[in-house]
């Protein structure tokens, strides 16, 4: 039984997080309310030129032209420039992502994809030039205050108004990714990643009620790609109206070809259910996604690590900054349950089984390949001594072996690797900053 409260999976959460990987939909999606709020801004003009033209208020309604062909020069001066601006700022920004991925990894780019902040500020500066574009259309060359048709005052000031929208985000786009050119903020973020799929994970201790036998297995069709997430709400409900359990075979991050079963399918042989319904509900992709992927931030930050040990970098430093967020990452996980997720139905009954990796996979992600550096690397091997340490102190009983092996391990390495006692002595001694 779980020893925290089950949350059931919500059903828009993998379209949210598909859209939230992709760098179409809010700007689609700003542009398309633009189009709206200047057609209210417009009627409201309207309205606003209507009322005082029948109230007979022809000296205001002469005033209000003045102010909207004063209006007309920056609208027209804002439409010419926005989007000379917007190529010039996203074109050091793609630089700037492209540095990212050279010296950090190439997967880090999706941080910049994911982050809100340039989707925000890229929708709203596209959202002005349309906007201008649009507000310039709706002037009126008539002067007659009595005969003119359109004056746009609120669609002008709104103009404005979302300049100094674009002006105040892209300072805070320019901060941000300033920021994340470093490696201490991109590891944080990675970390924060990491941890919002351990919040929304159903994390469980393993049921012992017996599974029903296996009827069925679904198979791949389709392209060839990496199993991203699954569609945990749909599945439960399929499973639930033909009174079934559904085991997911792979783990979430797994490569999978067509052909390959993916689903099994336990309970009563006439109950199967539409194995499109089923395949429908599995996302494959070209890359992993952090959605439901519990191991895919230890494989970034391992990543970074690793170029950052690489004989062509050599920054040890970096690899250290690692791994203070991988010991931070596995402390989170030390007594928290770990094995199959057990998906539960409204009444409490299984209905979806899904793998997630065990402790001992996480230790090793986040240790083996880091360690295969730390012995000529005395400050890497002095942190991750120390960081095992600290574990060890967190876990139970029963999850200390794969924390003594790695410690093992890089003990015999760094004693190989090391001739000289005072050397090894000094690169055996744990310290949670390396070498201070």
């Amino acid at each position: 039984m779980s020893d925290r409260r089950y949350r059931r999976p919500r059903a828009l959460s993998p379209l949210r997080e598909h859209l939230r990987d992709t760098f179409w939909f809010a700007p689609t999606l700003a542009l398309f309310l633009v189009c709206v709020l200047w057609g209210a801004a417009d009627a409201l003009d309207t309205a606003i030129l209507d009322g005082l033209q029948k109230a007979g208020e022809y000296s205001t309604v002469r005033s209000l032209i003045g102010v909207a062909e004063d209006a007309k020069t920056i609208v027209t001066t804002v439409s010419a420039a926005m989007m000379t601006f917007i190529g010039v700022v996203f074109s050091i920004s793609l630089v700037a992502v492209q540095m990212a991925a050279g010296n950090f990894s190439p997967r880090i780019v999706r941080v910049f994809i994911r982050s809100r902040i340039s989707k925000l500020t890229f929708s709203v500066f596209l959202a002005t030039f349309l906007l201008s574009l649009l507000v310039l259309t709706s002037y009126d060359s008539e002067t007659n205050p009595r005969q003119v048709a359109s004056v746009p005052l609120v669609q002008s000031a709104l103009t404005l108004l979302m300049v100094g929208l674009s002006l105040l985000l892209f300072i805070a786009y320019v901060t941000q990714t300033l920021q994340l050119m470093k490696v201490g903020p991109v590891a944080a973020r990675v970390t924060k990643e990491s941890f919002h799929v351990l919040a929304k994970m159903p994390v469980q201790r393993a049921d012992d009620t017996p599974l029903p036998p296996e009827v069925a297995r679904v198979r791949h069709q389709g392209r060839s790609g990496t199993l991203r997430d699954v569609h945990a709400a749909r599945l439960m409900r399929v499973a639930r109206r033909k009174g079934v359990v559904l085991r997911l075979i792979p783990r979430i991050g797994d490569f999978v070809v067509p052909g390959m079963p993916i689903l099994a399918v336990h309970g009563e042989p006439d109950r199967v259910p539409s194995r499109w319904a089923l395949q429908s509900a599995v996302s494959v992709g070209v890359e992993r996604t952090f959605h439901q992927d519990l191991g895919f931030g230890l494989r970034q930050l391992s990543d970074i690590a690793l170029r950052a040990l690489s004989s062509a970098v050599n920054d040890p430093t970096t690899a250290v900054q690692c791994l203070d967020r991988i010991v931070q990452f596995l402390a989170a996980l030390a007594a928290r349950p770990l094995g199959a997720v057990h998906h539960r139905d409204g009444k409490g009954d299984v209905r979806l089984i899904q793998d997630v990796p065990e402790w001992g996979d996480l230790v090793d992600l986040g240790f083996a390949e880091i360690r295969g550096f730390a012995p000529g690397n005395p400050q890497v091997s002095r942190r991750m001594l120390a960081g095992i340490d600290d574990l060890l102190g967190l876990v139970p009983p029963e999850r200390r072996e794969p924390l003594d092996r790695h410690r093992a391990l890089l003990v015999q390495a760094v004693e190989r690797a090391l001739p000289e006692a005072a050397e090894r002595a000094f690169a055996l001694e744990p310290d949670r900053q390396g070498i201070g």
